[in-house]
């Protein structure tokens, strides 16, 4: 009778170790890393894909409520509100893929920064133990930014001006374009005064600008930052 309770085809030491003489020949990880660093450069185009459609939707969506806000008089300026609301749950979403995209980007810089760099330039490596850390975050993916980094920066590069658009298009809805009402009867909501739906937008539009300019530590690998354009031409 066969013991069922025994692994069948299990793999033996050599089988669980393979590629790991890799790591100590120089010429066959240098091999290996090209194919590597091809496949994560892949994945990090594919996440900023995926960031760029979602950006491209949303300002195709923005665009077409104010084509019809600015149709005719009689229009509300409650879809504008509605916008707002497209905006915060775009912004989610496209915080979450800056994540993912920050994790490809984070391993791509670092066989950039302790690979290329050090083969063109060799200097020593940037990480002392890049190898270990890159092994890590294989076995062990974890994102690199938070949410908060995550949604500050897609604030400050594209959804705060979306914002502000939609927040000025309201201003100028209920005021300057309907003149024979008071502001706060054209802005209110059923139920809800204009009054209180200002205030409500107020906070909204201070709260983006807390997130957008809180002074946190930058954790996103790879931004360019510090350097005046051509600057390395020069030098």
């Amino acid at each position: 009778m066969n013991d069922h309770s025994s692994p069948v085809d299990s793999l033996d030491d050599e089988d669980e170790e393979v590629a790991a003489e890799f790591a100590h020949d120089a010429e066959a990880l240098l091999s290996t890393i090209p194919h590597y660093y091809r496949g994560e450069v892949s994945q990090a185009n594919n996440a900023q894909n995926r960031i760029d459609q979602t950006t491209n939707w949303v300002v195709t969506i923005i665009a077409a409520l104010l084509s019809v806000v600015f149709a005719g008089p009689g229009i509300s300026p409650n879809l504008l509100l509605v916008g707002i609301v497209i905006l915060a749950i775009f912004l989610s979403y496209e915080a979450r893929r800056y994540r993912f995209y920050d994790l490809y980007r984070s391993r791509v810089r670092i066989v950039q920064q302790n690979v290329f760099a050090n083969a063109l330039d060799p200097k020593g490596v940037e990480h002392s133990e890049w190898r270990e850390e890159l092994g890590r975050d294989l076995r062990y993916p974890t994102f690199k930014v938070t949410m908060l980094e995550a949604l500050s920066r897609r604030i400050r590069r594209i959804y705060g001006l979306l914002f502000v658009i939609v927040g000025i298009t309201w201003v100028v809805k209920v005021t300057i374009l309907t003149p024979e009402a008071a502001w706060f009867d054209d802005g209110a909501l059923p139920g809800i005064p204009g009054t209180v739906v200002a205030a409500v937008l107020l906070v909204v539009y201070l709260c983006l600008a807390v997130v957008a300019f809180w002074p946190n530590a930058r954790e996103a690998a790879g931004e360019i930052y510090g350097e005046e354009p051509g600057k390395w031409k020069r030098d």
